[in-house]
């Protein structure tokens, strides 16, 4: 099923799947309003039972709205937890390349020279993000006034279905309940700065629309393999880039089982994949400015899109840019 959170034509907030032709919307929550489908997290919580409910409830498809008259929100608007992992080597050569456009060095340098650290070979690394600043498709991105850089990040993100701790590698996948588009925004100039201190991301990443998710939540028996997804950003309707989560250092597999390292993950937590090579503005000397619209693209999990509103950044910079004159 492709499920979604949207809000109806009356305002409240509604869990609901698409319809074969991606042109309407099953209520769910209609349909159970004190059931498994009163929200998403209730959904998830009720486990393969609250699923069969709720194909059960779309067969019926007793309510049902045209897509085009209700607003929908990220699939899982509050998840109870958020983690961003870094899993695409190309993205990290191609970004370390480009730091001149920052500043740091006077050209870019070939990302194939790029050293990473052993370890990063070694185990998935993830920074834990901001659960209050996410939004769905459609939804402006609301640029925060201290940025003039604007970036997107073209992600894969799973929510997790049951807690799990020390979970072993070949089980973890059972630990997924699904899959949407991560647009995980970047204020690049502000990001550059903090993480020349050793710490970070914060204001980076951190504030209000930062983190869109959707446009639907595709359950994980949708998706044959995680690890064969074609990744596709637009902006204003023309490709920038194109990549495939196959080119992850680290499987979906191996991040679940290492967040779950002596930790216990629960139910409802978002996983990014991090970025896919290419699939930000920063490996490609690419910015965005106000009014973009940016649509990122996973076949078979639907279109993110999101308008830009940064009334302060009309042009995109010029670069290179120094950010600490």
């Amino acid at each position: 099923m492709k499920l979604v959170t949207f809000r109806t034509p009356q305002g409240a907030e509604h869990v609901g799947c698409m319809s074969a032709d991606l042109a309407s919307v099953i209520d769910l929550t209609a349909a159970d309003p004190a059931g498994a489908c009163r929200d998403m997290l209730a959904l998830i919580d009720a486990g393969p039972a609250g699923l069969d409910a709720a194909r059960a409830l779309a067969q019926k498809g007793a309510h049902v709205h045209p897509l085009s008259s209700v607003q929908l929100m990220a699939p899982l608007p509050r998840p109870r937890r958020l983690r961003d992992c870094l899993a695409f080597e190309k993205h990290v050569r191609q970004s370390r390349a480009n730091r001149y456009l920052f500043g740091q060095g006077k050209e870019r340098v070939d990302p194939a020279s790029i050293q990473l650290a052993s370890a990063w070979y070694k185990k998935p690394v993830y920074y834990k993000g901001n659960v209050f600043s996410i939004v769905g498709t459609e939804t402006p991105v609301q640029w925060p006034a201290y940025s003039q850089v604007i970036d997107y990040e073209l992600e894969v993100a799973i929510v997790t279905n049951r807690p799990g701790k020390d979970v072993p590698i070949d089980q973890a996948l059972s630990y997924v309940f699904g899959y949407m588009v991560f647009n995980d925004f970047s204020a690049r100039d502000a990001q550059y700065i903090e993480m020349q201190t050793g710490l970070g991301p914060s204001k980076g990443k951190d504030f209000d629309t930062g983190n869109a998710m959707g446009p639907w939540l595709v359950t994980a028996d949708e998706v044959p393999d995680p690890q064969a997804l074609t990744m596709i950003a637009r902006v204003n309707g023309q490709e920038w880039s194109r990549g495939n989560s196959s080119e992850m250092q680290h499987s979906f597999a191996a991040i679940i089982s290492h967040a779950s390292d002596s930790e216990t993950f629960y139910a409802g937590e978002v996983i990014g994949s991090g970025t896919v090579g290419g699939g930000c503005g920063n490996e490609l000397g690419r910015f965005l400015k106000h009014g973009d619209v940016m649509e990122l693209e996973v076949l078979g999990l639907g279109v993110l899109s999101n308008t830009i509103v940064a009334p302060h950044v009309l042009q995109v910079p010029t670069l290179p840019i120094h950010i600490l004159d």
